[in-house]
């Protein structure tokens, strides 16, 4: 059955007919849908006479027609298994051989496929609630025939279903920390959605109550609801679809029947794979700028079909159907409404957003030191050195060798004293061969049974870089403060979690695991080497909450919590945390880098997109590894991957043993030029990067920004993944092919000003448009968009030495003369500070300043004021004429005007 309201493609006459009758059924039938108001507990309206014919002559077409649809309009009866048409007819379904083995499914659904029957609406706690009952058993083992639905208008924008088993208790997800709680109830005639019901086979439209538009049409395929398998396919209202990560794809999603697995692996990035995180949300853009999100609150894992209908198949290996539906009616309203049910994101330390730099195979505290003065000595900006297992005392973690790193503590000591930060990577796997009383956090660990546990009860044993090693179980609250009490006994305040899918090198344990359904389902989504326990645990590992089975997606994020709420404990102040495997949520206490990837010119181009996808998760702490991990380099590519990377919004250069290095200083006079320019440039916008994070933290407003979300009404716009925004302002286009001369960018509607230093202020006047760009090797495009001011500081080596510079502004002008800007400052480093109040808010506005807060001691160094088109005859600052300024007439830029911060200033210019 098809999308109803929306258009058809091509078919037969019967074709048309058939649709034609299912729209007299959402029309009028009372008995077989629903008026939207019954949620709210209005009266039904009375069934029509002429609908209840029409819906008999529907279940009265013969087999043929119920079969006769368009192809990409198939929805599979058969993704448990391949059968043959005997056994595709005998589960009642429709069987049309293809020659395309894997493309459109050759077993699928008729038209009203029996399934559940929906019984009335009645009032529940939260909302509505239906039982749903299975008219005959389906073709899945272990059926459960009565289910129970709830429907919820959380807010007005924010529907929620849930459908469950009332007979028996399955798992359902909860994220850590404090519950999301909606901030009233929808006022029904106010709400942005309206929902029908179709009663037999059960299924639900939603419809977009401003202008019908048909957001999601479940009536396309049945309802499967088994103990280790749900499916629910839908329509989609467009086929620009982004989201359903963590997967190597562009932004825009491929709806040419693609399939997406949901399953947190240590894989290093690449096409057809699920790798490190898992993300059961996403956005759809409509037409006129509007959009809508989905998220299926579900741990296990899961698989995604998507097919150019446009339509959606969600396949669950377990859990609940547990579903939002976010109606914006924008890109950021959506986003926003998705971040109030996960959660909103950090806010990192101010010293997070400067420059890291990080290799495996940085073998001794001595070549650490030596890199870090290296690095001062070429003038590069530079936060934060880390170390990856080299520290560790045969490669246990909490523990450092005494040999290669002796000195460790005097060392980070040193770092401190010079304004520098050091991280450590830390796995979750304990080493279980030291002898007893040897490694006290296994032996503490077992004492307070704080490990995952296999079927049997005892310890589960995995394999990983220390050899057989034993997992914390992260939602054990005991666990979590034994973890605590490691990182105090070993104590840093910036740990990078690695290896937390969880990753083993043995499948499962180095026992095996049991023969079982958990480890062998009846339906396994086609994930990497085609097994749930490949690279991990046993699915029968037993965890405090549930079995591994239903928490797998949710190690990283429980681990990064434990490990964000230890560090707060600890030091009291804002830690970093950053999480290889991540699952919804975990914004709130971690950020993400995006895993192995390849020093090649690809990964380069596709790290823009996975980088966008995770500011959509709600993790706008992300970057990915600069110049690429695995592989040796080039110095090009470095040069390029530095000049983007300085527009990542987490910055880390990091690189794998045995390759060529890539510290910047190790490469020819031209490239480090060219590198250092783009980290000064990082350095100096730090407070407008700070600022957008303050945004993101308390209003889930996006920092690394795809265009379609600012610009939503555009369709340049809905697919470019190959430039990106910094919130509202700022444009980066960037080289990302190797030897080229210049390259295309495109400008949305309006005035762009060059940031850029050999053009600074050139005006772009664009229609909407793509303009070519040049690309030497210095060069990165940045451009400021009209109408907004950019607070910016002189940069220096470090965070803590360029926030004591003083600040300057970049002034974008309107044509009409006006621009906005703002800047949120702290100390950087406390908790809290914009819910205890302490900090300062400063608005910039066109040639004045309001202020907000105590600025003692900030400097405002200079400003430059773009598109002023012609020269002041004067300048007044506060009424008094500023004589030391300058006007460049070839870019129309006002410069060099130095002003206090600490009081209201105005500032104006006669032409």
């Amino acid at each position: 059955m098809h999308s109803l309201g929306n258009g058809i493609g091509a078919g037969s006459v019967k074709f048309f007919l058939v649709l034609a009758q299912i729209k007299m059924i959402i029309a009028n039938d009372g008995d077989s849908f629903k008026n939207e108001n019954e949620i709210s507990g209005h009266s039904m309206r009375s069934i029509n006479a002429d609908a209840v014919k029409n819906k008999q002559m529907l279940y009265n077409l013969s087999k043929s027609d119920k079969c006769d649809m368009a192809i990409d309009h198939r929805f599979d009866c058969a993704r448990d298994k391949v059968v043959s048409q005997k056994e595709c007819e005998e589960r009642g379904c429709c069987y049309a051989p293809l020659s395309d083995l894997a493309g459109p499914p050759w077993c699928y659904f008729p038209y009203l496929y029996t399934g559940y029957v929906m019984g009335p609406l009645t009032p529940s706690k939260k909302g509505q609630k239906a039982t749903l009952k299975l008219s005959r058993p389906s073709y899945l083992p272990k059926d459960i025939p009565t289910l129970q639905l709830e429907v919820i208008e959380e807010t007005a924008g924010c529907l929620h279903l849930t459908v469950k088993d009332p007979s028996s208790q399955r798992y359902e997800v909860q994220l850590p920390g404090e519950q999301w709680a909606p901030e009233g109830k929808a006022v029904s005639q106010k709400a942005l959605f309206s929902i029908q019901f179709q009663h037999d086979p059960f299924a639900f439209i939603v419809t977009r109550k401003s202008n019908g538009r048909v957001i999601m049409n479940t009536t396309v395929g049945p309802l499967l609801f088994a103990d280790q398998y749900i499916q629910l396919s839908t329509t989609l209202a467009s086929s620009f679809v982004s989201g359903l990560g963590e997967h190597y794809t562009s932004l825009r999603l491929d709806l040419n029947w693609t399939s997406l697995i949901l399953w947190n692996r240590d894989t290093h990035p690449h096409a057809d794979a699920n790798l490190y995180g898992s993300h059961p949300f996403f956005i759809v853009q409509e037409e006129a700028g509007f959009a809508h999100g989905v998220f299926l609150l579900n741990s296990n894992a899961i698989e995604v079909i998507l097919q150019p209908t446009p339509a959606l198949t969600w396949v669950a290996v377990g859990g609940i159907l547990d579903l939002f539906v976010f109606m914006g009616p924008d890109p950021e309203s959506v986003i926003r409404q998705y971040l109030q049910v996960i959660g909103y994101p950090l806010m990192p330390p101010y010293w997070a957003l400067g420059f890291h730099l990080c290799r495996w195979g940085y073998t001794t505290s001595n070549t650490t030191r030596r890199v870090v003065q290296r690095m001062h000595d070429a003038y590069f900006p530079m936060d934060v050195q880390w170390n990856d297992l080299d520290y560790a005392h045969d490669r246990r973690v909490f523990t450092f060798d005494p040999w290669r790193f002796g000195d460790l503590p005097e060392m980070v000591q040193d770092f401190h004293k010079r304004g520098l930060k050091y991280v450590l990577i830390l796995d979750p796997g304990i080493s279980t061969t030291s002898p007893p009383g040897s490694y006290p956090p296994l032996d503490d660990g077992l004492k307070r049974n704080v490990f995952i546990k296999n079927i049997t009860g005892d310890i589960l044993i995995g394999k990983v870089w220390p050899g057989p090693t034993a997992f914390p179980d992260f939602t054990n609250a005991e666990t979590r403060q034994w973890w605590e009490d490691c990182i105090g006994d070993f104590f840093q305040r910036c740990l990078w979690m690695d290896m937390n899918e969880p990753s083993s090198f043995v499948q499962g344990s180095v026992d095996g695991c049991p023969d079982s359904d958990l480890e062998n389902p009846p339906y396994t989504p086609s994930v990497v080497d085609g097994q749930l326990n490949s690279k991990t645990l046993c699915m029968t590992a037993q965890q405090h909450l549930s079995t591994h089975y239903n928490l797998h997606n949710m190690y990283g994020l429980t681990e990064a919590y434990a490990t964000h709420k230890a560090l707060t404990n600890i030091q009291g102040k804002r830690p970093f945390v950053l999480s290889r495997s991540s699952f919804p949520g975990i914004g709130r206490f971690s950020g993400v880098w995006t895993g192995d990837v390849k020093s090649n010119w690809e990964q380069l181009r596709y790290s823009i997109p996975s980088v966008l996808k995770f500011g959509l998760f709600g993790v706008p702490l992300v970057g990915a590894d600069i110049c690429g991990f695995d592989g040796n380099t080039t110095e090009e590519l470095c040069v390029r991957w530095m000049q983007l990377g300085a527009f990542y919004p987490f910055m880390r250069n990091h690189n794998d043993r045995g390759n060529r290095p890539q510290e910047p200083y190790m490469f020819g006079k031209n490239a480090q030029s060219a590198m250092r320019s783009a980290l000064n440039l990082r350095y100096s916008l730090l407070p407008f990067l700070y600022t957008l994070f303050h945004h993101a933290h308390i209003s889930a407003e996006t920092v690394a920004r795809p265009l379609f979300v600012e610009f939503p009404s555009d369709p340049n716009c809905q697919a470019i993944d190959r430039q990106f925004l910094w919130g509202s302002a700022l444009l980066i286009s960037p080289v990302l092919e190797q030897g080229v001369v210049e390259f295309p960018a495109y400008l949305p509607f309006g005035t762009w000003y060059s940031l850029e230093d050999v053009s600074i202020g050139q005006p772009f006047y664009s229609r909407g448009q793509y303009l070519l760009m040049s690309a030497s090797l210095d060069t990165i495009h940045v451009h400021v968009r009209e109408g907004h001011i950019i607070p910016q500081q002189e940069p220096a080596l470090t965070t803590s030495a360029s926030r004591a510079n003083p600040f300057f502004l970049t002034v974008a002008l309107t044509a009409g003369g006006w621009a906005w800007g703002d800047l949120f400052w702290d100390d950087g480093e406390s908790l809290d500070t914009f819910e205890k109040k302490r900090y300062s808010y400063v608005i910039f506005i066109a040639g004045q300043v309001l202020l907000n807060g105590d600025l003692d001691g900030l400097v405002l160094g200079g400003m430059r004021v773009f598109g002023i088109p012609s020269p002041p005859q004067y300048v007044l600052a506060n009424g008094e004429k500023v004589m030391d300024f300058s006007y460049r007439s070839d870019t129309k830029v006002l410069d060099k005007l130095a002003l206090p911060m600490s009081k209201v200033f105005t500032l104006q210019w006669a032409l």
